[in-house]
């Protein structure tokens, strides 16, 4: 990105001007590096959304911003209902609250270390990964959509976990609001059997080595030590939320011109907030959400199975937190508290200390920001602070950000030689597909430790604590 089409407002912070169809500015958060080496694509639509209906304050774009569709991948908006804002599909993406879910083992690397093999081994036996995986779970029409009005709370009831890992997650694990007849049968159809998978991608399940604490306060609240293993999942709403990302974007774009709006990119499609179009998404969407927490929920409970197997160890939660949503939250600007939807596309909610949301026991520390790598390095935990409220609606990066495509990746890289260079540093990556190795070779994003540091240094989120991968299930 040409740094000459910017405005430098401090080194971690850039700002778009305003022009032509622009309601707002744009903000970029990131260090000088960073922001050249963003593909101009990032500069194009953060401008487009920036021209959207109803937008409030900026578009932003988060450390890890690349090129995604309609919104960069690391976009975040927030729009007033009462001022003609919209919702987006293209705002959340087609992984509908994909995110991270991060366990405290107990253990610490030396017990791992041990039974390295043996774990790795038996976590992908006993969790379905790759594309199009399957479970063992089967919903009938009922227990759908119990399951879509219910989330991690269906979960709990149905066995998969215990009721104290409902005040870990996200809105406890259920979010409000979700129609489940809003969501299509093709979309339920291919949610049937996929419920307890990983899937492909950038997904993943893994077991990691907390090599450094940054701000020991935080840590010890968050029962963080140097030298434990705790284990991450990231994934989300499988089939779903893809599909309800397609049934919607279609929808949006074809009724568009008749609330008036012009859209500056078609994958822009977007709808009034108090639209009937508009809340028939809402309605989906919080229903897949629920489906991926759900989805987390029945994993968490496929790996304590293992650990209890195994280790005779128990798996608590420490967060789960998504980045692909847009969520009702009330907001202060210039002054004044606003109900706004904020749309949070490959970002993070990063709600800082004292926020009623958070659960009683990590309140003063501020939320759990967790901060995913890809195979081979690190991920991160961060902590929200109140400073991002003003700066980008208390939201943060969510991973490193890819800096090549997928197809360049295979060119690069050999899946086979990508798993073996790893294992030769002691990590043990257990995938079914060569090709998806290749795609998600370490090489092929961003330097998530240069992110997490800009992420920090910009007061977005505090930096807490370095976890390294021992063993990676991936899809």
């Amino acid at each position: 990105m040409d740094l000459k089409t910017l405005t430098k407002l401090t080194d971690t912070q850039w700002r778009i001007e305003p022009k032509g169809p622009m309601r707002v500015p744009g903000i970029l958060f990131g260090n000088e590096a960073l922001i050249r080496n963003m593909d101009d694509k990032v500069y194009e639509q953060v401008a487009n959304v920036a021209s959207l209906p109803g937008i409030v304050q900026a578009a932003y774009a988060m450390p890890d911003a690349h090129w995604g569709y309609g919104f960069p991948i690391g976009g975040v908006a927030a729009f007033d209902p009462d001022e003609g804002g919209v919702v987006s599909g293209g705002g959340v993406g087609f992984d509908i609250s994909c995110g991270v879910r991060t366990l405290h083992t107990g253990l610490d690397r030396a017990a791992i270390l041990a039974v390295q093999r043996e774990l790795a081994d038996a976590l992908y036996y006993r969790i379905p990964v790759g594309l199009g995986s399957t479970g063992a779970i089967r919903l009938d029409d009922r227990e759908m959509d119990a399951m879509l009005a219910g989330g991690a709370s269906w979960a709990v009831g149905r066995g998969y976990g215990r009721p104290e890992d409902l005040g870990r997650i996200e809105e406890n694990g259920r979010m409000a609001g979700a129609d489940p007849k809003q969501v299509s049968e093709q979309a339920k159809r291919r949610q049937r059997d996929e419920m307890g998978t990983l899937g492909s991608g950038n997904h993943y399940l893994e077991l990691q080595e907390v090599t450094a604490i940054h701000d020991p306060a935080i840590a010890a609240t968050y029962g963080l030590e140097q030298g434990a293993v705790v284990v991450s999942i990231h994934c989300g709403s499988r089939g779903l939320g893809h599909q309800i990302g397609t049934d919607y974007l279609k929808r949006m774009a074809l009724a568009a011109s008749q609330h008036g709006i012009h859209l500056p990119d078609r994958e822009l499609a977007c709808a009034p907030l108090n639209s009937d179009l508009g809340r028939a998404y809402l309605g989906a969407m919080c229903a897949g959400i629920n489906c991926a927490l759900a989805n987390r929920q029945i994993l968490t409970h496929l790996a304590r199975q293992v650990f209890r197997d195994i280790l005779g160890a128990d798996l608590r939660l420490l967060y789960d937190v998504s980045h692909n949503t847009c969520k009702l939250e009330e907001h202060r600007v210039e002054g004044r508290k606003r109900r706004l939807y904020v749309h949070r596309k490959g970002a993070t909610r990063a709600f800082g200390p004292g926020h009623p949301d958070l659960p009683a026991d990590l309140r003063a520390a501020g939320q759990p920001v967790l901060i995913g790598g890809t195979m081979g390095t690190a991920s991160y935990v961060l902590a929200g602070t109140q400073q991002s409220q003003e700066l980008a609606f208390n939201s943060a990066c969510h991973g490193a950000g890819r800096a090549m495509s997928r197809h360049a990746a295979t060119r690069r890289w050999q899946g086979r030689a990508v798993q073996n260079e790893l294992a030769s540093r002691g990590i043990l990556v257990r995938s079914p597909s060569p090709r998806g190795m290749a795609e998600e070779a370490p090489g092929a994003y961003k330097d998530v430790s240069e992110v997490v540091t800009a992420t920090d240094r910009a007061g977005l989120a505090k930096l807490v604590a370095r976890l390294e991968p021992l063993v990676c299930i991936k899809g």
